[in-house]
C-alpha cells in the first residue's frame, strides 16, 4: 500500500465514486454517489474547495465539515462516531489522522485520540461492483481505567435530494414489510435489541429521491452485516452535514458494559455495506448480489432440491413412515432430505429435550443410521435439524448445568416457544455444543445443518458470582467461532440460518453459511413479498423458498397447485408436503415442477433479480434476466379496481434485441377473470411469439386478467 495523508483521494468502480481529502488534521468526505469520473488534480482540489459549508447566524465561527469520524469538536450535533468514558471522564474525543494508505480501492485511515486514548483504524473498501464496504477497529492505549464504549457508528453523506426512505419491518410469518416515510428532520432510528436481526429487522435502510422504484431514481443504502443487536439511522439537522444535506449510518448496538477497552484491547465493528445506484432498488439489489456471488464460499454447485420434514410428519418419527417419505421424494426428484425437530434426546413435542443432541433410544433405537442409509441409496444428500443455542429446562443438560444458561443469576425471565438461551460464550458449554455436532456430523455423513434459533436474547448476561456481565455480544461471536470450526473442519457441509422463519437475514451470519430459511410461511400469498424482498439484499439461490400443502398450516389459505409451484421456482427451492398422501396426478405436477427447476436453475441462481413498477401491490411482474434468457412470473395476489393491466414494461431487458416469448405450461395454466387473453398471450401459449425488445422492454405488452392467487411463467430467449 502507497502512503496518501495529505492528499485527496478517489475511490471508482461500476459507477459509484468516493472523495476523501486527508489534507487537514481529520479526513472529510467530500462525495459518496455517482462516479465522477477520473478528476485531475484541480479537479479534486475544486470539489474540496466546494465543500465549504456557510457559516449560518448562531453557529461556530468556522464551517461545519463532514469528517470520516464525526463528533462534537467538528460542531456536528448529530449521532457521534463513537461514544463512551473512561470512569465517567474523557467523553470529548478529539482525533487526528496520523497515516493513511490506498491500494486497489482500499483506503486505510489510522486516527489517534489523546483523550479517550484510543486508537482508529478505519477501513473504506469499494469493490468491483460499487459496494462500499466499511469496517473500523478501536484499541485501548490506557493501562489504568479501562474505556467503556458506548457506540460505534458508520457514518456517510446524502444529498438533499435523497428525501424519501424505505426500509422493513415484519411478524413470524410476514418478514420484511416495506415501510416508507419522508426524511425530515431529525433521526430516523432503528435498534435491535433482540440478539439477532429479528423478524422485524430493518434489513437495508435506504434513502433516495422522492418516488424512487425498482427500475428508476437514484438510492443510497446501507446493510449492517452482523447477526446481533444493530442500529441504523438517518439524520437530517437544519444546519446539513458540512456541504452535505443529511446522514446515513449505522453498525453494532452496544448494550453498557458490553464493550471495556484495557491497554492493547481491540473492538472490532461489524462491516457495513454502502451501496449506491441511480436505477433504482433493482440497482441496490444486482449490485449486493454481484458481491455475494463473487465470494470464494459461494455454492458452486446446483442448489439441490430439498424436502423437509417439518411440515410432512412434524415430531412423529417413524422410520417406516420416513423411509416412505424418501420413496416419494425421490420419485419426484428431490435431491436432498431433511429430518427436522424431533430427533433427539425427550424431544416429543417443544416443551423438552432442546440441549440433548443424541439420537433418541425411545425413537430410533438403530440410531439414524437406517434412516440415513436408505436416502441416500435412493441417490440423495441427508441433513438434519437442529437448534445449538437454545435449551429446554425440562432437559439433561439444563439439569447437569444451570450455569450453562443464559440469562440472570437472580432468575430467569418467561421462557420462548418453552425454551431459554444456552450460553455459548461460557467455554465448558461452547466445547460440549461443538463436540456432539461434530460426532453427529461424522457418524452419519451430515450434508445439511438447518440451524434454528426460535427465540430472543433478553436478559443476555453470562452468571457470575461476582455480578452478571453482558454476553449478547459474546453470543454472536461464539456462534460465528462455532460456524467458522465447523465449516473448517467439514468443506463440503452446508448449513441454514433459520430464525423461528426469517429473524436472522444478514450478511454476517451468510458468511458462514450457505442460504437462509425466508419465512415459515410457505403460503404463496405471502411468499410472493416475503421472497420479493429478501431479495433486495439476497439472491435467490440463497433463499430456501418451498412448495407447502394445499391448506397453509400458518395462515390456514388455500392455494391452488400451480400458483404455490410458481411462488417456490424463484429460490432455492424444496418441499415441505407429505407426498405420500398425494394422489398420483399431484405427484406428477411435484415431478413435472422439479423437472421444471433443474431446467431453469442456472438462469435463477445466476441471472439478474428484476421487479416490475406497477401500480398497487396486488400484481406483481418479477423475475431473473440472464445473458440470453429470462424466467418472469406474473402474479396476482388480490383482486384490484382495474380490469385491464395495461402495456406491462418487461424490466432489465435489452430494448434492441429481438426475444422469442412462450407461456411455460407444465404447472397448469392459471384461472383469470376474462373471456381471452390479450392475442400474443394466446399465442405464446401455444408457441413461441417473436417480439422486439422495444416492444416488451419500452412500449410494453398487456397481460392476462388473472385471477387472485394465480400466476403465469413467461420464459424469453434472444432471437
Amino acid at each position: 500500500m502507497a502512503r496518501c495523508d495529505g492528499e485527496i483521494v478517489q475511490l471508482r468502480a461500476a459507477g459509484v465514486g468516493v472523495v476523501v481529502d486527508l489534507t487537514g488534521e481529520l479526513p472529510v468526505l467530500l462525495h459518496w454517489g455517482a462516479d465522477l469520473g477520473e478528476l485531475t488534480a484541480s479537479g479534486l482540489a475544486a470539489l474540496a474547495s466546494t465543500a465549504t459549508a456557510a457559516v449560518l447566524n448562531n453557529a461556530p465561527d468556522l464551517p461545519r465539515t463532514l469528517t470520516v469520524w464525526p463528533t462534537e469538536a467538528d460542531g456536528w450535533s448529530g449521532t457521534p462516531a463513537h461514544q463512551g468514558h473512561r470512569a465517567g471522564r474523557r467523553t470529548t474525543p478529539r482525533l487526528r489522522l496520523t497515516e493513511a494508505e490506498l491500494a486497489e480501492n482500499l483506503l486505510v485511515m489510522r486516527l489517534t485520540d489523546e483523550i479517550s486514548e484510543l486508537d482508529v483504524e478505519l477501513r473504506y473498501h469499494l469493490d468491483e461492483d460499487g459496494v462500499l464496504a466499511v469496517r473500523s477497529s478501536l484499541t485501548g492505549r490506557s493501562a489504568g481505567q479501562p474505556y467503556d464504549l458506548a457506540g460505534v457508528s458508520t457514518l456517510l453523506p446524502l444529498p438533499r435530494r435523497a428525501g424519501e426512505l424505505l426500509d422493513f419491518t415484519g411478524k413470524w410469518c410476514r418478514e420484511r414489510t416495506p415501510q416508507r416515510t419522508p426524511l425530515v428532520f431529525g433521526s430516523h432510528v432503528r435498534e435491535v435489541r433482540r440478539g439477532k436481526p429479528g423478524l422485524d429487522s430493518p434489513h437495508l435502510l435506504l434513502a433516495g429521491t422522492p418516488g424512487f422504484g425498482f427500475g428508476s431514481g437514484e438510492v443510497w443504502g446501507l446493510h449492517v452485516a452482523w447477526s446481533g443487536n444493530q442500529r441504523y439511522l438517518a439524520e437530517q439537522l437544519p444546519e446539513g452535514a458540512g456541504a452535505h444535506a443529511a446522514v446515513l449510518g449505522g453498525g453494532e448496538l452496544l448494550t453498557p458494559g458490553e464493550v471495556r477497552l484495557g491497554a492493547g484491547e481491540v473492538y472490532e465493528s461489524p462491516e457495513c455495506l454502502f451501496v449506491f445506484s441511480d436505477q433504482g432498488l433493482d440497482g441496490v439489489a444486482d449490485r449486493l448480489h454481484r458481491r455475494l456471488r463473487a465470494r470464494p464460499q459461494h455454492p458452486a454447485n446446483p442448489r439441490p432440491l430439498v424436502l423437509n420434514t417439518w411440515e410432512a410428519v412434524y415430531f412423529d418419527h417413524d422410520l417406516d413412515r420416513l423411509r416412505e417419505l424418501a420413496d416419494a421424494a425421490a420419485q419426484v426428484g428431490v435431491e436432498r432430505l431433511v429430518l427436522d425437530d424431533g430427533w433427539f434426546g425427550s424431544r416429543r413435542d417443544d416443551t423438552r429435550g432442546l440441549g440433548d443432541w443424541e439420537v433418541s433410544a425411545e425413537m430410533w433405537p438403530r440410531g439414524l443410521g437406517p434412516l440415513v442409509e436408505h436416502v441416500r441409496g435412493l441417490g440423495m444428500q441427508f441433513g438434519l435439524w437442529v437448534e445449538p443455542e437454545m435449551i429446554n429446562l425440562d432437559s439433561d443438560l439444563a439439569r447437569a448445568h444451570p450455569d450453562w444458561l443464559l440469562g440472570p443469576s437472580a432468575g430467569l425471565g418467561a421462557p420462548s416457544r418453552h425454551q431459554y438461551v444456552l450460553n455459548l460464550g461460557h467455554p465448558e458449554a461452547y466445547r460440549h455444543i461443538l463436540g456432539r455436532l461434530v460426532a453427529l456430523v461424522e457418524e452419519y455423513r451430515i450434508d445439511y445443518l438447518k440451524w434454528d434459533h426460535n427465540r430472543e436474547l433478553h436478559e443476555a448476561v453470562h452468571r457470575d458470582p461476582a455480578g452478571d456481565r453482558p454476553g449478547g455480544r459474546a453470543q454472536t461471536l461464539a456462534l460465528y467461532r462455532m460456524l467458522d470450526e465447523l465449516k473448517a473442519r467439514f468443506p463440503a457441509l452446508e448449513i441454514e440460518s433459520c430464525a423461528g422463519g426469517g429473524g436472522r437475514v444478514d450478511l454476517g451470519i451468510l458468511a458462514r453459511t450457505d442460504r437462509v430459511w425466508g419465512s415459515d410461511c410457505n403460503d404463496p400469498v405471502e411468499r410472493q413479498q416475503i421472497q420479493r424482498w429478501t431479495a433486495q439484499l439476497i439472491p435467490p439461490e440463497l433463499i430456501g423458498a418451498h412448495v407447502g400443502d394445499r391448506h397453509s398450516h400458518t395462515t390456514g389459505r388455500d392455494t391452488d397447485d400451480s400458483f404455490r409451484f410458481a411462488t417456490a421456482l424463484f429460490g432455492h427451492a424444496g418441499i415441505e408436503a407429505d407426498l405420500t398422501k398425494l394422489p398420483a396426478e399431484q405427484l406428477a405436477k411435484f415431478t413435472a415442477w422439479a423437472g421444471l427447476y433443474r431446467e431453469f436453475r442456472p438462469l435463477l441462481h445466476g441471472g439478474r433479480v428484476v421487479r416490475a413498477d406497477l401500480p398497487g401491490e396486488q400484481t406483481l411482474l418479477h423475475g431473473v434476466v440472464g445473458a440470453d434468457s429470462a424466467l418472469f412470473c406474473w402474479a396476482r395476489l388480490a383482486s384490484s379496481p382495474e380490469g385491464q393491466s395495461g402495456r406491462v414494461r418487461f424490466p432489465g431487458l435489452d430494448p434492441a434485441a429481438a426475444y422469442r416469448v412462450r407461456v411455460r405450461t407444465e404447472l397448469g395454466l392459471p384461472s383469470t377473470r376474462q373471456v381471452a387473453p390479450p392475442a400474443w398471450v394466446a399465442e405464446a401459449v401455444r408457441d413461441w411469439v417473436r417480439l422486439p425488445g422495444a416492444v416488451l422492454a419500452t412500449a410494453g405488452a398487456p397481460l392476462p386478467s388473472l385471477d387472485p392467487q394465480q400466476a403465469m411463467l413467461f420464459e424469453l430467449r434472444r432471437d
